[in-house]
This record gives C-alpha cells, structure tokens and sequence, in this order.
C-alpha cells in the first residue's frame, strides 16, 4: 500500500533524527579535537580552530604510551577474534549438525552465558586469571574477552550453519571426507558473511572494553589497552582535564572501527540477514 506525502515526510525527519543522534557525539569530538587553550571551553558547533597539537601530543609525547595502547588493543582483539571464531565454528558445526542429547539445552545454556554482567564474574574470573598466573598480561585479557564473546559467536554461527544444505554435507560424507575436511573445506567457504560478522563484533567489544583491561592490567603500563590509556589521560578539576587530548585519543580509537565496518559492510549485512528470508 502507498503510504502517503506526510507519512513519507515523518518517516524521513524519523530516520534524520536518529542519523544526528548517532552522528553528532563523534562529529562534536573531532572539532574538540582541533581546539586547543581556552578554546577547548568556548561551545561551537562549527570548526572556529584547526590545529593538531592535540594529536602529536597523544601520539608521540609520553614516550609513545599510547601508541603501545594502540598496539596492546590490536593484538588482544585480533587473538580474541581468532581463538572466538576456531572455537565457535567446530562448536557450532557439533551444535547444528550432529544430534546428541541435551543439544538444545546445551545451546540455551551457552546464550544464558552471556546475559552475565561483567561486574558479577569480575571476582571469580580475577581468582582464576591469577591462580594461572596470567595477571598484568595480555593473556589474561585474551582469555577473559573470549569467554565472553563465545557464547554470541556460537550462537550466531549455529544458526548460520543450519541453513546450509545438508546435501553438501551428505555428498563429503560419501566421498570419505571427515568432520574436520567437512568444517573447513566445504562449510567455512560458505560462512565468511557469519564468520566477518561475529569476527568484527568480537574485534570491536575487545578493543572497546575497559572493565576487565582496567582490573588486570592497569598497574603494568606496559599492557595496558587503548580504553585504559584514554581513561588515564585525566586531572583533579574539569579545567585539568586534557579535554583536547581526550578527544584526539577517541578519534584515533574510533576510527579504524569505522573503516573496518565500511569495508566490510556487505559482509555484514549478509551474515546478520542469513536465514531470515525462505524461498
């Protein structure tokens, strides 16, 4: 049914509204960003300085700490992407394909897993990080992020992997092919829009936590995360506070996430969409 002119209209102010609600909290740090001095406190919604002072301080003052942020968060998200999706996708091809009992219980239970709080296993999982041995390195934020972006992987990947055909599957069997040959020759082919999906919400909840990076590693500059450096860059009063070098620090954070999403939007989109629509 044609929806008519005004609908039309409304519809657009709607999705207008949500695009500035989305867009001007980044758009207002990047102009903070340039500003320097008292400018930093004079409120202008347009560019009235252009000066990237703020941004050689963070990147290259403080004998390059942030840059060894950068580096710390690079590394801990990429290995929480790639133990999250080897982990999920030999678990989700057991959940999806082969039958046992307590499947779907067992699949309940790991989504149940992650509506945890972070805060309410913060004690236990600090016992256990320490008891290996782990604390004040990256591991310990390696293993912590995989646990709790597991469960999402798993869950999504399943569900990815029940819509392939089974004929694929049954074709491999009669021609000798293992589970393993089965997995990673014939179904990871086909799962690279889930595998980018899960692999890129994985990438950006590792690299934007702060409670975990800030319990097991803030007392070693050396593996500290971006999200703990930025938090650090801090004063006692509102006008101590490096609000400029605040800004510039989130603008380098935030925008490799954006490329990341850009590039690989297609992908996204087509694993977030897959088994919505039957034919």
């Amino acid at each position: 049914m044609k929806r008519s002119p005004f609908w039309n209209f409304m519809f657009y102010v709607f999705v207008a509204c949500i695009l500035i609600e989305s867009i001007f909290p980044f758009y207002y740090a990047i102009i903070t960003s340039f500003k320097s001095g008292t400018d930093l406190f004079n409120i202008s919604y347009w560019p009235t300085s252009f000066s990237l002072e703020n941004y050689r301080q963070v990147l290259f003052d403080g004998n390059g700490s942030f840059l060894q942020n950068l580096w710390n968060s690079l590394w801990v998200s990429t290995w929480t992407v790639a133990v999250a999706l080897t982990l999920g996708t030999t678990a989700s091809y057991a959940l999806a394909r082969v039958r046992f009992r307590g499947r779907g219980l067992l699949l309940m239970t790991i989504l149940a897993v992650s509506m945890f709080p972070q805060v309410a296993v913060l004690a236990g999982l600090f016992e256990t990080v320490n008891s290996l041995g782990l604390y004040n390195t990256d591991w310990s934020l390696i293993f912590s992020y995989t646990i709790f972006t597991l469960p999402f992987t798993v869950w999504v990947l399943t569900t990815f992997m029940r819509d392939l055909p089974i004929e694929l599957e049954e074709a491999a069997i009669v021609d000798g092919a293992s589970p393993w040959i089965i997995v990673t020759r014939i179904f990871l082919p086909l799962m690279w829009p889930a595998l980018v999906t899960t692999g890129l919400l994985a990438f950006i909840a590792a690299w934007n936590e702060y409670l975990y990076a800030l319990t097991f590693t803030a007392s070693s500059q050396a593996n500290r995360t971006v999200p703990v450096g930025i938090a650090l860059l801090s004063g006692s009063t509102a006008h101590e506070i490096p609000w400029g070098l605040i800004m510039a620090a989130s603008v380098i954070v935030t925008v490799p996430l954006i490329f990341l999403v850009l590039i690989f939007q297609r992908k996204i989109i087509a694993g977030l969409t897959a088994g919505g629509v039957k034919g």
